[in-house]
C-alpha cells in the first residue's frame, strides 16, 4: 500500500525521526488545524517510535485548555490562532509528554473561519524544548494564501512543523 501522505511529507518526516534518533531526542505534536496530521507523517516511517512519544489534537478550544492547560483568557484575548496559544500548546505538550522537544500548530484551514485580521490559511507554529528558558520563544506565523485549498493549507502546515522537529544543528 502506498503511503497515504505527499511523498514530500514523508521525506522530511524520515529525516526527522534519523535526526531526532541520532540526537537521542523524544518528540511530541500539539495539533489543532492538522488534526493529527503530523503525528501521521511521523507515524509513517518505520522505526518512528524510537522517536516520537504522542501527539495531542485539540481542535476545540475546550480541548486546548483541557489536555494542554491554555489559558482560557488567552484563548480569549488573543484568539486560537495567535502566537501566544500556539507558544501555550507547545509548553502544555512538552509538560503532559515529558519529551525533550513540542511543536504546536494552530490556524485557519477553511475554506470559512477566516477574519479580516486572520484570514484563511493563517497558521501560527511555536517550539517548546526542554531547558530552555520560557523567554526563548521559537514561533511564527505563515499564510498560506486564501487561494489555497483546505488540504494544500494543512499540508504546507505540516512541512514547517516538521522542519521545526530538525535539530536545530541540522535544521
Amino acid at each position: 500500500m502506498e503511503n497515504l501522505l505527499p511523498s514530500e511529507i514523508v521525506e522530511l518526516a524520515t529525516k526527522v525521526v534519523e535526526q531526532n534518533r541520532a540526537a537521542g531526542r523524544q518528540i511530541s505534536v500539539a495539533e489543532s488545524c492538522t488534526g493529527g496530521l503530523v503525528a501521521a507523517a511521523l507515524t509513517e516511517v518505520p522505526g518512528s517510535s524510537d522517536v516520537f512519544d504522542c501527539g495531542f489534537t485539540t481542535y476545540s478550544n475546550g480541548a486546548k485548555q483541557n489536555m494542554l492547560g491554555v489559558s482560557g483568557d488567552l484563548l480569549e484575548t488573543f484568539g486560537a490562532v495567535s502566537i501566544a496559544v500556539a507558544w501555550e500548546m507547545a509548553q502544555g505538550a512538552l509538560a503532559a509528554s515529558g519529551c525533550d522537544v513540542a511543536v504546536a500548530i494552530t490556524g485557519v484551514a477553511g475554506p470559512g473561519g477566516g477574519s479580516e485580521k486572520k484570514p484563511v490559511g493563517t497558521v501560527v507554529f511555536a517550539k517548546a524544548e526542554k531547558g530552555k528558558s520560557v523567554e526563548e520563544v521559537v514561533a511564527d506565523r505563515k499564510n498560506f494564501g486564501e487561494e489555497k485549498s483546505r488540504a494544500d493549507i494543512r499540508f504546507q502546515a505540516v512541512l514547517v512543523a516538521l522542519e521545526l522537529l530538525l535539530p536545530e544543528e541540522s535544521a
